[in-house]
């Protein structure tokens, strides 16, 4: 029996399986189960004790692989941030407070071009996440499989942001500033904002144009990795995710 599920498992991983059609409640009830012996797992009717800990973990893995690649590829091109409303990024709220004023001496077209080129810089830097997030899933261990598992809808998510964020911030700010460097409105932006900064008028965080679109594209891909997690927790759809549930199902047995 157990060689027949991995075999399932790895049949439908080969077969690039979309990682959020992953059944996770099922999976997570397999991994509690882990360590019952058999007797008592056929006692209380169940097959988990047929998958191992490992089996159990490398299936999250798979998974989650398969998800942060979804995220990524959904951001990094042309109009993923632009053309998403969810992840858009707009002007910094000391720009917004006096934008209508820039449009009306005919500024109007400066703001729209800083907006363009702030969601271009964030599309352009989100296809660096995609190795931060993969070596994450490596370094994932048994007691972090079970806590993103057994964990609320953003556990996984949670688990990234605390082990990506700051690398992933580094590899953003390099590409975000070229992007942005010759647009004139951010260079006179940084100017007064920093000033605006020492003052309190304006948040740290948003005193540099560069630091600010390098946070907002981090709060984007995060977000959208939630929203996929949440939603296989929720409810798996597709004829692949059918498979999988036949094969978890099974171990719950």
């Amino acid at each position: 029996m157990k060689k027949l599920l991995l075999a399932a498992l790895l049949g439908a991983t080969a077969f690039q399986v979309n990682a959020f059609d992953l059944d996770l409640k099922d999976l997570g009830e397999a991994i509690k189960q882990v360590g019952k012996s058999d007797s008592e797992a056929s006692a209380s009717g169940s097959g988990v004790s047929a998958l191992s800990d490992q089996e159990a973990n490398d299936g999250l893995k798979a998974a989650l692989n398969q998800g942060v690649s979804k995220a990524v590829d959904l951001l990094g091109v042309s109009n993923g941030f632009f053309g998403n409303k969810e992840v858009k990024i707009p002007l910094p709220e000391s720009l917004k407070k006096v934008e209508k004023g820039m449009r009306i001496v005919g500024m109007g077209s400066q703001a729209d071009d800083l907006v363009l080129k702030m969601n271009r810089a964030a599309e352009a830097a989100v296809p660096e996440a995609k190795a931060l997030l993969v070596s994450s899933i490596k370094q994932m261990s048994l007691a972090d499989a079970k806590a993103i598992l057994t964990g609320p809808d953003d556990a996984a998510t949670q688990y990234f942001k605390k082990t990506t964020s700051t690398d992933m911030g580094e590899k953003f700010l390099p590409i975000v500033t070229k992007a942005t460097e010759k647009v004139r409105l951010a260079q006179t932006y940084n100017k007064y904002a920093e000033l605006g900064s020492q003052f309190g008028v304006v948040d740290k965080e948003d005193a540099n144009i560069e630091q600010y679109v390098t946070n907002k594209a981090l709060d984007g891909l995060y977000l959208m990795i939630a929203k996929e997690e949440a939603a296989i927790r929720k409810d798996p759809i597709g004829q692949a995710s059918s498979l999988l549930k036949k094969v978890f199902g099974a171990v719950a047995k």
